[in-house]
């Protein structure tokens, strides 16, 4: 497992009951998370003086029990990254804090290139991965189908002193995007990605990770330059196995460019009980 254990703004303070309590900068909250089987400890303290938690729904969804004390959004670090933080619906907070071993990852990998690289972000988000990639001086394309998100990451962005940086905020439907570039004959040097299980296009088409992964994988083959540098895939899809994304980047990008494919779970200590959360698994595969 790789475990996101470099942060001072962001904590898992204690797990159970189906929820986690978490310091996020200044203010903590209680949120549920489906991994997390087995009981609290003793839920006293802090579990009880959260500044918001969010209480799930029997029909499904939920909705957030809010402190007056907590502010509309506010911001935290990771090293040299800033990010606005903002209780959303769908228990979300624009942030994936166990995102961070692939920033620090790429972050590295673009410094030590020796040459200018070209990143694109897809699925991109709130932009953690276009903010760690641009600070580490590579120019980066930003795609993600929601407007706000993408306004989001330019936020972020200037909070991390970027507001001239070489991002490129593209609104729109990934997959179209991808085959524009193609045609266009557009290349970069490496490809960041973070695939829904299950989504609709614009036009009503349907995407399944499990059906149609593999083939927009070969697709971003194609946009590549002849000396790429890596390709990074996140999955929250429950029940995917690391393996299946060796397997799928062993047929694509292995096949095609050799080099090294490296996958596993991604995980948050645990303050009180000294365990690991997992969080999700990541494919990487990289440039020898």
């Amino acid at each position: 497992m790789y475990i996101a254990d470099k942060w001072v703004d962001y904590e898992v303070i204690d797990t159970g009951d189906g929820d986690k309590l978490e310091r996020w900068g200044n203010y903590t909250l209680r949120r549920p998370d489906p991994q997390i089987i087995w009981p609290i400890a003793e839920e006293t303290g802090l579990w009880k003086k959260a500044d918001g938690h969010y209480h799930r729904s029997s029909s499904g969804g939920g909705k957030w029990e809010m402190s007056p004390s907590l502010p509309e959004r506010w911001t935290i670090a990771y090293g040299e990254l800033n990010f606005h933080i903002k209780p959303t619906n769908f228990k979300h907070t624009g942030l994936f804090p166990e995102q961070a071993v692939n920033w620090s990852w790429m972050m590295d990998k673009i410094r030590s290139a020796g040459r200018p690289i070209r990143v694109l972000n897809l699925f991109a988000y709130s932009g953690g991965a276009t903010v760690a990639a641009a600070k580490a001086g590579a120019e980066v394309c930003h795609v993600d189908a929601a407007k706000g998100m993408v306004q989001w990451a330019k936020e972020n962005a200037q909070l991390s002193g970027l507001e001239s940086a070489p991002i490129r905020y593209i609104t729109d439907d990934v997959f179209k995007f991808v085959q524009r570039e193609q045609r266009r004959g557009k290349q970069y040097d490496a490809i960041i990605m973070d695939p829904p299980s299950y989504g609709r296009g614009p036009s009503g088409e349907t995407w399944k990770l499990e059906e149609n992964l593999f083939p927009f994988l070969q697709t971003c083959t194609t946009i590549l330059s002849d000396n790429p540098l890596f390709l990074l895939i996140n999955s929250y899809t429950t029940g995917l196995s690391p393996s299946v994304l060796h397997n799928l980047l062993h047929l694509t990008m292995h096949a095609k460019y050799g080099g090294e494919i490296n996958c596993g779970e991604i995980g948050l200590p645990i303050t009180r009980s000294g365990l690991n959360l997992p969080c999700g698994i990541l494919g990487r595969w990289e440039s020898k």
